[in-house]
């Protein structure tokens, strides 16, 4: 009988009831953790409460005063209108475009306004009429996921799953989508379509875009015309191939025909429907190749919008979104005076703040 203490089981209960310890404590240290962060919003919450009753007055007198510029704003300042246009890129003229709009505003900050007219076939006073000029992608939700699926067609699998659909968005260039709109800000209710159609004809006139126009109206042009010899050459094989079963319907011996056609009638059956589809096929693509050469007729096109007169603008924008002037100037000194009276009460408490040493 062995008389040797049993000390690896008291040891094994000690490790065992340390661990059970230790994470016993983690947990409490998480719970401790959560709770702490909520008690400080909580009291983040309670102080900001606190803080806009006490100063409620002055934010509301804020909001009212700034309701009151607004409403005197939109009734007494010079009226402002502005002027849109939706353009076609057929072509990559998009980042011509940008730099060009970007160039024309440069002009007006500037006050060049002989350089500008002069650019765009317009007098002296329109030019100092127009304010700025601005583009942006006319584009909405089902354009970009459009525009995502054709991209994701486009790559392999493995660049598939590191490209999210936020990620592209963030990633795009805004002046690669096909529909641009340009809006003109101006102090006077003018026609600008003269103008629009002047950008437009800018880019259409570019010596480079010109080029590549040519080559694709060369290539498409060989191309129709090739699938168009290529469907005379395959009805008359259709032709000749029901010439040929119809000699064989009315003799019964194929010696006698000069083309013999192997298997039965099944097969021949078969291969007159492949000759059909070929020729709807070829027929499909005369038709894709036409449609792209009308498309590729304009370098840069606008769409007729039928605006005579600019709209005046009635609205400013704030964060992406547009407000009346009214609502405008009210969420504007509202959110003044409450940064204002908070960076005060910041600084109060700065002074009577003592960091313990």
């Amino acid at each position: 009988m062995s008389t040797k203490p049993n000390t690896p089981n008291n040891s094994e209960e000690v490790d065992l009831g340390q661990l059970f310890k230790l994470i016993g404590a983690a947990f409490d240290r998480f719970f401790n953790f959560i709770y702490s962060i909520f008690k400080t919003v909580f009291s983040v919450f309670i102080w900001l409460v606190f803080f806009i009753k006490k100063r409620i007055i002055i934010l509301v007198l804020a909001l009212v005063l700034g309701y009151v510029m607004g409403l005197t704003f939109q009734k007494f300042s010079l009226p402002k209108y502005v002027s849109f246009a939706t353009i076609v890129q057929n072509y990559p003229t998009g980042e011509y475009l940008y730099n060009s709009i970007d160039y024309y505003n440069g002009l007006l900050n500037d006050g060049d306004y002989k350089t500008l007219g002069s650019i765009l076939n317009i007098n002296k006073e329109t030019a100092e009429s127009i304010i700025k000029m601005e583009i942006n992608p006319a584009v909405g939700e089902t354009d970009k996921l459009l525009a995502y699926n054709e991209f994701v067609k486009a790559i392999d699998s493995v660049s598939r799953k590191q490209m999210s659909y936020p990620e592209f968005l963030d990633k795009k260039e805004v002046h690669t989508y096909k529909y641009q709109q340009i809006n003109i800000e101006s102090i006077q209710n003018l026609n600008f379509e003269p103008i629009f159609k002047n950008i437009v004809e800018l880019v259409n006139s570019n010596d480079f875009f010109k080029k590549e126009q040519n080559k694709d109206h060369v290539e498409l042009t060989q191309t129709i015309d090739d699938l168009e010899l290529a469907l005379a050459e395959s009805d008359s094989l259709q032709n000749t191939y029901k010439g040929v079963l119809q000699q064989k319907q009315n003799s019964d011996k194929t010696s006698e025909i000069g083309i013999t056609f192997e298997g039965s009638g099944e097969t021949n059956k078969t291969r007159e429907y492949d000759l059909f589809q070929n020729d709807l096929i070829l027929r499909s693509q005369i038709v894709d190749a036409e449609r792209g050469l009308l498309e590729r007729k304009y370098i840069l096109e606008m769409i007729p919008s039928r605006q005579e007169t600019g709209l005046q603008m009635t609205t400013k924008k704030l964060f992406e979104q547009e407000y009346n002037f009214k609502i405008y100037y009210a969420i504007i000194l509202f959110s003044l005076s409450f940064i204002i009276l908070l960076g005060a009460e910041f600084l109060k408490f700065l002074e009577t703040y003592k960091p313990s040493v």
